[in-house]
């Protein structure tokens, strides 16, 4: 036991912070350069910049880290779950003993790293609404002017020129020269599309390129173009490589086109057509009015078959009209008669019952001073003054006498 001590005591002894440096040291020199495939989990992007992230398979993981410096390659965005191949380092984090993995480079495992950041792209301008179809605005049927922003020498605006001279030679056309692949590209027709849609009269922009690898076409994928034509003040047609191609511009664009060709036959009616199709609607319709005033005729003609002469209406209304004077006058002069009698009748009643009539006959009416009609002698004081009323007069006298 003792000898085993000793054996142990003939090594040196190290500190903490020189173990974990001759770690280093080792590690660095036999690890300074690697590959390693793996899954990303447990992936955090503090405000620091830099990126720290396992690195796993099914039995191990690794720690890993990629700085703010190294990132500037980076063209997708990583994630959990993502599978990666990644360039870098073995070493040591000395202060807390950690094995690490420095990332320089980072590349999606099984697709390009172009198409995954089109794909991470699109799905957060999606996210958005960038390209929800209830924002596309409809296109103008006959524009004042068509803006186009493409390259200046290129086939597609000879191709977008020819066609809009043929189908509408009076349309005005600004054109707003781009280039449309290389390095700052995206930044000019960005900046393009908002110059032309503000140009005034332009009421619909046109805007694209031919065709072309996606390389070729990948200034159309650029978040700032999208951002452009979503942002235009008028409807913007896109017209990006042949029918096959499709970039992030054509789902942002208010219509796509699958040609530069295409896209001029659509913000422009063909006007020959249009003058055709007025000349016909115009024959139908004078035709349809000559029918219609045709049927009109005929049934004013079938009304006047069964018209009476108004004439005749007028006397036969004249003649109705005097029978009926006849029979109100006859009527009201047989009214008056029986109001007169009835009258007369009543006037001989009313004789008969007014004491008038009593006077008539001789007699008096014998009232008190007050105006009452004293109808007994009972009714009277003596020595009481009266009026006596005769049918020519009256007399006042006093009561001497009276007889019950």
């Amino acid at each position: 036991m003792s000898g085993a001590v000793g054996a142990v005591q003939r090594l040196p002894i190290l500190s903490v912070s020189d173990l974990t440096r001759l770690l280093r040291v080792a590690l660095e020199g036999d690890f300074a350069e690697v590959w390693v495939a793996g899954e990303i989990s447990s992936f955090r992007a503090p405000s620091s910049g830099h990126y720290y992230f396992c690195l796993k398979d099914r039995r191990s993981q690794i720690a890993a880290v990629m700085f703010r410096s190294a990132q500037r390659a980076l063209v997708f965005r990583p994630g959990d779950g993502l599978e990666v191949i990644a360039h870098g380092r073995i070493s040591l984090y000395e202060a807390r003993g950690d094995l690490q993995l420095y990332v320089d480079t980072l590349e999606p495992r099984g697709v390009g790293g172009l198409q995954l950041a089109l794909e991470q792209l699109k799905r957060r301008l999606a996210e958005e609404g960038l390209f929800d179809a209830a924002r596309k605005r409809p296109l103008p049927w006959w524009p004042r002017a068509v803006g186009v922003v493409t390259a200046l020498h290129g086939a597609a605006l000879q191709d977008i020129l020819t066609t809009l001279r043929a189908r509408m030679p009076q349309v005005r056309v600004v054109v707003r020269p781009v280039r449309v692949q290389g390095i700052g590209a995206g930044a000019e027709i960005a900046a393009a599309l908002g110059d032309v849609c503000s140009v005034a009269g332009v009421e619909v922009v046109v805007v694209g390129r031919g065709g072309g690898s996606i390389e070729d076409l990948w200034v159309f994928n650029e978040e700032r173009v999208v951002r452009a034509i979503v942002g235009c003040k008028v409807p913007v047609v896109s017209a990006v490589g042949h029918e096959i191609d499709l970039t992030l511009a054509d789902l942002a664009a208010d219509c796509r086109a699958a040609t530069p060709t295409a896209a001029a036959a659509l913000v422009v009616p063909d006007a020959a057509e249009q003058r055709r199709r007025v000349a016909v609607q115009l024959s139908d319709l004078i035709a349809a009015l000559g029918a219609e005033v045709g049927r009109r005729r005929t049934h004013v003609a079938n009304l006047a078959r069964h018209l009476r002469d108004p004439r005749r209406e007028i006397a036969e209304q004249r003649h109705h009209a005097g029978a009926l004077a006849d029979r109100s006058r006859r009527a009201m002069q047989g009214a008056a008669r029986l109001a007169r009698a009835r009258l007369g009748a009543a006037a001989e009643r009313l004789q008969a019952l007014s004491p008038l009539g009593v006077l008539e006959r001789g007699y008096a009416i014998a009232r008190r001073e007050d105006g009452s009609v004293i109808r007994a002698a009972t009714e009277v004081e003596l020595d009481e003054l009266v009026e006596i009323t005769f049918r020519r007069g009256a007399a006042r006298a006093r009561i001497v006498s009276r007889r019950d």
